[in-house]
């Protein structure tokens, strides 16, 4: 339960007010129109499809939500162009709190860089909190491995020197960061390497237990997979091994200690979204993830952060001029 009152006190509170009954709610319309929020349905739209590691967050975002806030919170999937499709629907919805997005950090921080003609800038959404910090997982396709005698990312890079062009790997679109990370990884082993774009994560990691592709980055949602035999993990991007995996090196024990490409997961709204607003939504998402069904959950595919509006939009801004460097370098640009 909320821990302010109502919510004139927690708006009074968020907006840096010692009461509410200093503000003068009748001669403001903007404040009167902000103190009956929520007054009707809350929309989160998820760029990608449905069963989509961000799709999964953003159910039980809007489960938890739904009951703290009083109001139904549904999700709208829109996926498409690496996520594009969705994010620029929120950047032209409405600031009033009712349209929000639940996306990761290749649509925000990478797509502006890479697409010519992008429909929106990270500046277009402002950020409400990051749920999800986590790493890649270097897989390929176990079949193919053993009869390829590749048991190491050292391996890998031997066989695409032997045979340029024909390792192939799979991404959730041209951009995304899985797609970066591999691409460093080729620069910086100076390897020719062929990339196969699909339309979401898991379809790029069932791609590779299909044998499509030979490899991919993947995410946390793969660790079932890989303990299976389904997919042969040759590494993770994270500073340590993973508990669940701990024979798995990282990419810097494992010779490349600048691939270190993570990613997170995120709630933001329409920039212009009151301030007032965007600080309730964040209490009532930390809220949503406090639960423990939901947070078990949750950290099986990552960290649970929960980091404010604050330290997101600084995290953004760092993180974009870093990987500008990146796809300047790498010459990576879509149409």
């Amino acid at each position: 339960m909320n821990k302010f009152n109502s919510r004139r006190d927690f708006l009074a509170a968020s907006a840096g007010v010692a009461g509410a009954a200093v503000l003068p709610w009748a001669a403001s319309p903007a404040l009167a129109q902000e103190a009956k929020w929520p007054a009707k349905v809350i929309r989160i739209v998820v760029p990608f499809p449905a069963g989509s590691i961000t799709d999964t967050m953003a159910r039980m975002l809007a489960n938890g939500m739904a009951k703290s806030l009083g109001q139904p919170v549904i999700i709208d999937n829109k996926g498409g162009a690496n996520g594009s499709i969705g994010v620029a629907e929120v950047a032209r919805a409405a600031a009033d709190g009712y349209t929000l997005l639940a996306t990761n950090s290749s649509s925000i921080t990478v797509n502006p860089l890479i697409y010519k003609n992008s429909p929106y800038k990270a500046s277009s959404l402002v950020p409400i909190t990051v749920v999800l910090d986590a790493p890649f997982i270097l897989n390929v396709n176990p079949e193919w491995a053993k009869s390829n005698a590749i048991n190491s990312v050292q391996d890998l890079v031997a066989y695409a020197r032997r045979k340029p062009s024909e390792l192939t790997y799979g991404s959730a679109g041209a951009g995304n960061l899985a797609h970066l990370g591999f691409a460093m990884l080729s620069n910086s082993a100076k390897i020719q390497t062929t990339h196969v774009p699909y339309k979401a994560a898991s379809q790029a990691s069932m791609a590779v237990m299909a044998g499509e592709v030979n490899s991919s980055f993947d995410t946390l949602a793969s660790v079932p997979q890989i303990l299976s035999g389904k997919l042969k993990a040759l590494a993770v991007t994270s500073n340590e091994r993973l508990a669940q995996m701990p024979d798995v090196p990282t990419m810097a024990q494992a010779g490349f200690p600048d691939i270190n490409v993570k990613f997170w997961l995120g709630l933001m709204a329409p920039a212009g979204t009151p301030a007032a607003i965007v600080e309730e939504l964040y209490a009532h998402a930390k809220m949503a993830t406090a639960v423990p069904a939901a947070h078990a959950a949750m950290s099986a595919q990552g960290v649970v952060v929960m980091q404010s509006p604050q330290d997101f939009a600084q995290r953004i801004g760092t993180e974009v001029k870093q990987l500008a460097e990146v796809v300047k370098r790498e010459k990576i640009s879509l149409d």
